[in-house]
This record gives C-alpha cells, sequence and structure tokens, in this order.
C-alpha cells in the first residue's frame, strides 16, 4: 500500500543543481545520464537481506529517494514514498536509459550478481562522490544484517542521525562568486570512428590493476597518478587517430570531471563537480609519451586550482540567476542547451575519464570487500569513456563505449603493460 505523504513533506522539494538541469535535457531513446557504482564482497550476495538493506538505508538520504517532477520553467525534486526501489538480479548491460518522466519513478537502481552489489543512478541526482556515501552505508548495513560489526564514520552515514543540512545542499550556488567568467566554447577534436553496436549495447573492458605498480610508475615519470593515466589515453587517441588516417587531424581531448569538495568545503551528497580538459594538438608536431605528460602535468598544475574553478562554475550560475532565462519556458530551454551541447559541448573532447580516487571504509569493512569499480555508462556520442578508482590494493580501470571496436583500450593497456604494470581484463564482450 503506498504511504501517502505528510504535509512537511510535500513541502520539502529540492531545485536541481547547476549540474543536473543539462542531464534531464540530453536524454533520448538511447541514451541516459547515469552511471554505476559497485562493491564487489567476498561472499555470493543474499538478495533478501540486500533488499533490507536498502529500505533501512535510503531514508538516511533524502536527496536520493526522490523522483522529479516537471514544472512550466524548471524541473525539480519531491520526496518519493512508494514502495522500492527493488533489488534485482544484474543485466548484460548496465546504465539502461532510467524512465524520470512518470511521477514516482526511482532515480536510482540496486543490482546483485554473484558477490557484487552495484548502484545505478541517474546523474541529476549526484555526482560518484556523493553516491559513493550511499552504497558504502548501503554496503554496511547489508553487512551488519549479516553480523558483522561495521561502525559509522570513514564514508559511512549514520542512519539515526539527521542529515546535515550542507548534505543537501546546491554547493554550486553557495561559491560561485567569481567577477571572471571564461567562455565555454574551445575547438573540436578528433572524434573516434567505429562501428555503431545495436541498440543499447554497452561494451565493457575492466583491467584490474596493482596500486602500488601504477603508483611506482606514476613516481617514476615525477607525475601523479591521475596525470599519468590521461596521459596514457591521450597517447593512445593520437595513435588511434594517425591509424584512421584521416584527411585533417584534430587535436585530442579528454572531458575529466574535478571533485569540487576538494577545493570549496562541502559536505554535500549531490552534484559538485566541474570539467576541465587536458589535450595534445598534433598538428604541432608529433608527439612523445613524455612530452604528453609534461603537457598534462602543467595544465593540470594551471588549471586544477579554487579560483579557475571558481570562475567555471560562476558562468554557469550566472546564467541560472538572469531574470529573462528564469521566465523562459522549460521546453525552449530544452532546446536551446540540447542544441547547444550536440553541436559545441559533446564535440570539445574526444574521450572522458574521471578518477574517484581513493576510496575509505571502516576497517571492520575491509576484510569483507575486495575491490570496488565505477563505471561512466554509455557516452553520448561515439566515444569510449574510462573510470578509474582505487582500494586497498587494487585500482580498477572501467572503459564504456556503444562501438564494436576496442582499440583505444587496447591502445591504453598495453601502454600500461609496456610500463610493467601488470593488468588483469575483465570484459562483458562477446568474442568476435
Amino acid at each position: 500500500m503506498t504511504k501517502k505523504m505528510s504535509k512537511d513533506e510535500k513541502a520539502t522539494w529540492y531545485r536541481l543543481d547547476l549540474s543536473a538541469i543539462v542531464y534531464p535535457t540530453l536524454q533520448r531513446r538511447n541514451f541516459s545520464s547515469v552511471y554505476r557504482l559497485s562493491v564487489v564482497l567476498k561472499e555470493k550476495i543474499e538478495p533478501d537481506l540486500l533488499q533490507k538493506a536498502v529500505d533501512q538505508t535510503l531514508p538516511r538520504f533524502p536527496t536520493f529517494q526522490v523522483s522529479m517532477r516537471k514544472g512550466v520553467f524548471w524541473r525539480y525534486l519531491e520526496p518519493n514514498r512508494r514502495p522500492g526501489p527493488f533489488v534485482e538480479p544484474d543485466i548484460v548491460n548496465p546504465c539502461m536509459p532510467m524512465s524520470f518522466h512518470d511521477s514516482g519513478q526511482y532515480l536510482i537502481r540496486i543490482y546483485y550478481y554473484e558477490n557484487r552489489i552495484s548502484l545505478e543512478v541517474f546523474h541529476s541526482l549526484s555526482d560518484g562522490g556523493g553516491a559513493m556515501y550511499l552504497l558504502r552505508t548501503m554496503t554496511a548495513v547489508y553487512l551488519r544484517l549479516k553480523g558483522h560489526p561495521v561502525p559509522v564514520g570513514q564514508g559511512v552515514l549514520d542512519l539515526y542521525e539527521e542529515p546535515d543540512p550542507e548534505e543537501l545542499e546546491d554547493a554550486y550556488i553557495r561559491y560561485a562568486s567569481s567577477k571572471v567568467r571564461p567562455p565555454r566554447s574551445r575547438e573540436k577534436t578528433y572524434r573516434i570512428r567505429g562501428t555503431k553496436e545495436p541498440f543499447y549495447t554497452l561494451n565493457i573492458i575492466t583491467g584490474i590493476l596493482p596500486v602500488k605498480e601504477v603508483c611506482s610508475v606514476a613516481k617514476q615519470y615525477r607525475v601523479s597518478v591521475t596525470e599519468y593515466l590521461n596521459a596514457v589515453l591521450l597517447g593512445a587517441l593520437l595513435q588511434k587517430q594517425k591509424e584512421d588516417r584521416v584527411f585533417r587531424e584534430l587535436p585530442v581531448s579528454i572531458a575529466m570531471p574535478v571533485n569540487l569538495r576538494r577545493f570549496f568545503p562541502s559536505k554535500t551528497l549531490r552534484n559538485f563537480i566541474t570539467m576541465v580538459y587536458p589535450s595534445v594538438d598534433p598538428r604541432m608536431g608529433d608527439y612523445t609519451f613524455e612530452e604528453i605528460l609534461l603537457q598534462v602535468h602543467h595544465y593540470m598544475r594551471y588549471y586544477i586550482n579554487n579560483k579557475f574553478l571558481n570562475a567555471d562554475i560562476t558562468t554557469n550560475a550566472v546564467v541560472t540567476k538572469n531574470p529573462l532565462i528564469r521566465i523562459v519556458p522549460l521546453f525552449m530551454k530544452d532546446f536551446v542547451v540540447r542544441q547547444f551541447y550536440k553541436r559545441v559541448q559533446d564535440k570539445q573532447s574526444s574521450a572522458g575519464l574521471t578518477n574517484l580516487g581513493i576510496v575509505e571504509t571502516p576497517k571492520e569493512m575491509e576484510e569483507q570487500i575486495e575491490r570496488f569499480d565505477v563505471l561512466m555508462g554509455q557516452p553520448f556520442s561515439a566515444r569510449t569513456n574510462c573510470a578509474v578508482v582505487s582500494y586497498k590494493e587494487n585500482l580498477s580501470i572501467s572503459f564504456a563505449s556503444s562501438i564494436v571496436e576496442a582499440d583505444v583500450e587496447r591502445l591504453f593497456f598495453r601502454k600500461l603493460v609496456q610500463d610493467g604494470i601488470h593488468v588483469k581484463i575483465e570484459s562483458n564482450r562477446k568474442a568476435r
């Protein structure tokens, strides 16, 4: 039986944050901005206990226990007290399009397979950093139900504690204060050519690497792990472009989300990221790997700081606060944003790479967990998306694409092996 909402619950609704606004606009029949976080345990999952864990955990995360509604001028999130979401056996092609047009639809999914728990999230709710709190807390509750004592802390929230107001805030609005607004337009970049897969076939290749080996190689190059992996991917894209024998070479660029919580103190569990675009232009000449590394290293050091990032998020904030834009009907906003993204924004990167960094959990959970994985989901256009996360001794790198060819992924992992890193490959791809 559906529980009726109280007056307080009806009054509680959330504006979409500055990042969240764009994702519903880009929705189409074969694309949805859905990503996946997974935890691989050392014991087989018990679905009934997992469902109990979901039911107990979700009320602590009010910005995830919502459905999306459509107003005249803006979309918004409202509390959802309908039964669900219900845990399901995993599927072959994850991150399927997620409907939000019908009232009452949850914007998260929970799957299980063998010893894996997977959480899928529509990006309007949260970024990976925020959703990881939900996955860790849900996993901790599940382990408690199995008899393992897991304390609160290190990414596990207290179910009996009221949410901190900062967890629910649109942190962009609080920190967007720069007097400078950098332009959004950048040069068109190289796009991967490939054979498109049938309707919503998502090809996944995951590499499992020893953290110590990756850190050791990055240290030898005198760069961070993120800079090293960006350089490897840029090198693979440059090589792929040459193999394509294109008529005119274009710059290769990576769209990389930056977790703004590192620079602006906030406990928000909603979106709080912005994009940077490390790139290399082959029209200037051939690049050695060391030259690519040097360019990425200095780009990161120059752009990833609180002043540049503040200016970047202020650009979006100013647009949404404009009185004229506020009164434009939603269907017109959708049309303009969609056209801008298709014709400008999507063409400014050759691939995507996100690094969630090191996942921490209470020590009591460590003996029960093998690793975490993250999957960015289907790219908007023909390209590949790369997602990285590390836990204890394992670093997981997952590629997701909707084209048959896996040339970029092959070149990427080949370079890691050449640098002396051991790579174990897992994939849902069928042998061809």
